[in-house]
């Protein structure tokens, strides 16, 4: 049993590693295979779990390889991201509010996941929901406006715990509103 596990708990299934070495290439330690960044995306595209690490000084190199991975994507014909979002993206790093930006797109990435996973489970195919999207208008408002609603009470509860955290920290230096 591992340190951190507790003898009920089910075990943690280990990442796979992938080694980048310095001519650029990566190394799949699972399959002993030399991979293209396509055979990486295709894993995450698998829900495989994964790490990244620089073959000669062990760094993780995870995110950087990810952030690879969407750019060949974006620049690849069907963006996903306006210049407009990405310019604003940009404007959040070194911004007091990077850390709560950060937290949000991830909750609202993963309540999309789980509203695409839903509409999986329940048999809609690519091809499936394109028509139905055509086709129920406002059905589909009402549930783009749910996924709405949830990502504005989330921003009203992020401003909110701003707001009281700003002024205990104004009470604690003797600023009081």
């Amino acid at each position: 049993m591992q340190e951190n596990q507790t003898p009920n708990a089910p075990a943690k299934p280990r990442p796979r590693v992938i080694k980048k070495y310095p001519n650029r290439r990566l190394y799949d330690t699972d399959t002993s295979t030399y991979i293209t960044l396509s055979e990486v995306k295709s894993l995450v595209m698998a829900n495989e779990q994964l790490v990244v690490r620089d073959a000669k000084t062990g760094d993780d190199l995870t995110r950087s390889i990810l952030l690879q991975i969407i750019l060949e994507e974006e620049a690849g014909g069907a963006p996903m991201f306006t210049e407009a979002v990405l310019a604003n993206i940009i404007r959040f790093y070194g911004h007091a509010m990077q850390g709560s930006m950060g937290a949000s797109l991830e909750k609202n990435v993963q309540m999309f996941s789980d509203f695409q996973a839903r509409m999986v489970e329940q048999g809609a195919t690519p091809e499936m929901w394109n028509q139905f999207v055509r086709m129920q208008p406002s059905l589909m408002q009402g549930m783009v406006g749910n996924y709405l609603g949830q990502s504005q009470t989330m921003l009203t509860q992020m401003q909110e715990q701003m707001q009281k955290q700003t002024e205990q920290m104004l009470e604690a230096m003797g600023l009081k509103r």
